[in-house]
């Protein structure tokens, strides 16, 4: 049963009801007592409960719905579908908050079904970019040096910042001989020569440090690149180096849309009570336009 602190005081006022008359209706709810009071010739109780229905301001001070207690009263009448409409009206950094009451590994499992680019900003705001390359797993960089959205050429590019040992190494894994001329320029172009299967392998063949120079470097040039590791190694390394709260904290630059689709997946207890911390204004006015139903029945009671 729903239980609202409504504001006796302001009923009474408002429908100009004498204090002796209104300590007689006791208990009774607040639209038996505007019914009584129509019947027995008040116009303004027939205002007043036109305006109930109609009017934000009047609902939000009768019920008090700046407490978010009593917000929460009626919220948990609700449905899941009921409740999902209030998300969309409110404030980014409240549904950032609501997040928390997930756990760190279901944080980190609907982070892997978000959009590429939020994933990647999502990651930004716990790491450097120095430190995303450290901690990513060899087979990622491997997977990123070796694929298709990188040029033979961008990677040749980068070659030319790593220590010439590292190309020297790379050259004499795929050829199996020594390599004569050992200027770095020289053996770039004789990298630059190999067939793609032999260039494929020298590149894997590479150092890990090295490997680690020139992701960063290709990174660097074009942020998108990003987004082609894998999101389970992005939320392996999130779980390993960072806390819930500091999960949560960096999910606030996910869109809006990404971050209501996550919340609908916490049981409705929970949802109301993220809920709660929408405006009172918003709240009633939702109340009026989107749960008549609901509304009706909280007044009746």
């Amino acid at each position: 049963m729903i239980i609202i602190d409504t504001d006796m005081i302001t009923l009474m006022e408002r429908l100009n009801i004498p204090e002796s008359r209104m300590i007689q209706y006791g208990t009774m709810s607040v639209e038996d007592i505007v019914e009584a009071e129509a019947e027995a010739g008040n116009t303004q109780a027939v205002e007043f409960a036109t305006e109930l229905f109609t009017n934000v301001e009047k609902l939000v001070k009768i019920f008090k719905l700046a407490d978010p207690n009593n917000k929460l009263e009626i919220l948990s009448e609700m449905t899941s579908d009921q409740l999902a409409m209030f998300l969309p009206e409110m404030e980014e950094s409240d549904l950032t908050e609501g997040l928390k009451y997930f756990t760190q590994d279901k944080l980190l499992k609907m982070l892997e079904s978000i959009p590429a680019e939020q994933l990647v900003n999502t990651v930004m705001e716990m790491f450097s970019e120095e430190e995303i390359i450290e901690y990513l797993p060899e087979e990622q960089l491997n997977k990123l040096l070796t694929g298709t959205d990188v040029d033979k050429n961008k990677i040749l590019e980068q070659l030319k910042g790593i220590q010439p040992a590292y190309i020297m190494q790379m050259l004499e894994n795929v050829t199996g001989k020594p390599v004569q001329d050992t200027n770095q320029m020289a053996m770039i172009d004789q990298l630059d020569d190999l067939n793609p299967l032999d260039f494929k392998n020298a590149v894997l063949s590479m150092q890990s440090i090295a490997k680690k120079e020139v992701t960063l470097g290709l990174t660097k040039h074009d942020n998108d690149l990003y987004q082609q590791f894998d999101a389970h190694a992005y939320t392996k390394m999130i779980n390993k180096y960072k806390h819930q709260p500091e999960v949560v904290k960096a999910m606030d630059v996910i869109e809006p849309d990404e971050k209501i689709k996550m919340l609908k997946e916490l049981p409705n207890d929970l949802l109301s009570i993220v809920i709660t911390q929408i405006d009172a204004r918003d709240f009633a006015y939702l109340l009026i336009n989107r749960c008549p139903d609901i509304l009706a029945q909280i007044v009746a009671r």
